[in-house]
């Protein structure tokens, strides 16, 4: 029976036959005798095979062995005599499925991440990438996790879509129009003969349709990719990103900042919990202290503070940014890393942001100004989820709808929900890609997406 890695490095020696398979990281000669370091992905840590020369035609099939090759090994578990290890297999039968090459291009040597990046589809074998893949699947799993303990509805809500959730028109359009025949006809663009008879785009969040379900199932989330055509070569942009949008029916705003607390407090755990290999590695390689800053957050209460106050604390400080401060402005990154560091050392969550700065959705407040939006912030990061109480009354949406220069009869079937025993409601967004980062320590977004989409990237 095949074991995976991180099951036999638990094991304790046996006279029995076991099975491992994987590939090769490096391998270390020494007469009539090989010591092969082997991963599976199934861990950060490599398993030692032993291979001497009482194997049945070991010459033969140590030609064969390269950094890279797959390995099928069934041997017996031992103690291991040397360093940085407690068990090893002796090799007792060996066969290369695969070879690799003397240019196989992973190596000894380290790459930089730049490098990896233009062989996405070799990084995976790295431990860093290895690592992220780990914590990636892990978190996933923790947010199903959370909703579904708490009686969430899991929904798929559409990729393709005729609506601007954002209103920002910052959308890839997806047709079947012949653009080149048209240019060359020099035709104008008719959408009414497009495959969906209007203009249609990939979606920038699922939250609209997550609404219409909330307010016939009570509670429901999404969690799925979204899509922005935002011209950013950042470290801090993608164009294809995964976005996890819950949307809750009878809850105000104080509900939904109680949810994203519990709910960001949830993932963390779980990562430290799952992942405790990964997250050390990243501990000692990518960023010192970043288990300890995720075990801080777990157990600090997330201040609370609104928009006006934030920016009376960030003006006591206006010199030491570079964007200036005012009430009106919507908060940098240096701002919010600001607050979350230097005021108030923990995570912050801004509410009651001025409405020209927020998107149409969001419920106002009395005061005409303001509307009841939410931002939590985190040190080392800034805004890590976005949200708000929805605005429920049916003639404020529109106003509003209007004001922000969309046209309502395009959101029909949004106002409908609030003819029809609207209540109030709230939701949020956490881009997954950033929670990742948070996690890890990892710089930059395309480090923590298997296949990053950006401008002018588009290599696999």
């Amino acid at each position: 029976m095949t074991s995976a890695v991180k099951y036999i490095l638990e094991m304790n020696p046996s006279a029995e036959l076991i099975e491992v398979t994987g590939w090769v990281r490096t391998r270390r000669d020494s007469k009539g005798i090989s010591f092969l370091e082997i991963n599976d992905g199934s861990t950060i840590k490599n398993l030692q095979v032993v291979i001497d020369e009482s194997l049945e035609d070991f010459e033969k099939i140590l030609d064969t062995i390269n950094t890279g090759c797959s390995l099928q090994v069934k041997g017996i578990l031992s103690e291991s005599e040397g360093k940085g290890q407690r068990v090893e297999l002796q090799a007792r039968e060996v066969s290369v499925p695969g070879e690799a090459p003397s240019d196989y291009v992973l190596q000894k040597k380290r790459h930089t991440f730049e490098f990896l990046r233009e062989i996405a589809h070799l990084r995976p074998r790295t431990n860093t990438f290895g690592a992220v893949a780990r914590v990636r699947s892990a978190m996933s799993f923790a947010i199903h996790s959370f909703f579904n303990e708490r009686d969430f509805v899991y929904v798929h809500t559409p990729i393709i879509t005729g609506s601007d959730c954002e209103g920002a028109g910052e959308m890839f359009q997806v047709s079947t129009i012949d653009y080149e025949k048209k240019l060359k006809e020099k035709s104008g663009i008719d959408f009414s003969e497009d495959f969906f008879g209007k203009k249609a785009s990939l979606t920038v969040s699922g939250q609209l349709e997550g609404e219409s379900y909330a307010l016939a199932l009570k509670k429901i989330y999404t969690f799925g990719p979204t899509f922005r055509a935002e011209n950013s070569n950042t470290s801090r942009h993608l164009a294809e990103f995964w976005m996890v949008e819950p949307e809750m029916a009878f809850c105000d705003i104080n509900g939904n900042m109680d949810t994203a607390e519990e709910f960001i407090k949830y993932i963390l755990s779980a990562v430290l919990e799952k992942c405790p290999d990964d997250m050390d590695f990243f501990n000692e390689r990518i960023q010192k202290g970043v288990a300890d800053n995720l075990q801080s957050i777990i157990s600090s209460s997330f201040e609370r503070i609104n928009y006006t106050d934030a920016v009376k604390e960030l003006e006591k400080a206006a010199d030491s940014f570079e964007f200036p401060v005012s009430w009106g402005i919507d908060l940098q990154s240096e701002h919010e890393k600001y607050l979350t560091e230097k005021v108030y050392e923990r995570p912050v969550i801004i509410t009651d942001y001025p409405k020209d700065i927020k998107a149409f959705y969001m419920k106002q407040n009395d005061d005409g100004k303001t509307v009841r939006a939410m931002d939590v912030l985190v040190p080392r990061l800034g805004e890590i989820i976005g949200g708000s109480e929805r605005e429920a009354d049916h003639d404020l949406l529109k106003k509003r709808i209007e004001a922000s220069g969309l046209n309502p009869e395009d959101y029909w079937w949004y106002l409908d929900l609030r003819r029809f025993g609207s209540v109030p409601h709230s939701g949020f967004g956490l881009g997954f890609e950033r929670l990742i980062q948070f996690v890890t320590g990892m710089q930059n977004i395309r480090d923590v997406i298997p296949f990053p989409r950006t401008v002018n990237s588009l290599e696999f």
